[in-house]
């Protein structure tokens, strides 16, 4: 545990944004797997829906700076694909 006055202040703000960017994460991953989980269950329109709330989701990361947005939007994009090579067979 540090002694310096800055450096306590520092180490509770750094578990308090760990914590943040962990839900976030956690939040993140739950709904892209249950995306692709209705998908391989075959439930297509099931997981069309879950996307919307894929994307609502990723969209709030990078909003809090969790993902960056390049890289939400390559997650969309990969759970799209998925979607629609679901959709052509």
């Amino acid at each position: 545990m540090p002694n310096i006055k800055s450096s306590i202040l520092s180490v509770k703000s750094d578990a308090k944004r760990r914590a943040k960017n962990f839900a976030a994460k956690s939040a993140v991953k739950t709904a892209s797997r249950k995306v692709v989980d209705a998908l391989e269950a075959g439930k297509v329109d099931e997981a069309k829906a879950l996307l919307i709330v894929a994307s609502k989701t990723l969209d709030q990361a990078a909003a809090s700076r969790v993902y960056h947005k390049n890289a939400v939007a390559r997650k969309k994009s990969r759970l799209a694909r998925k979607i629609n090579k679901a959709l052509a067979e």
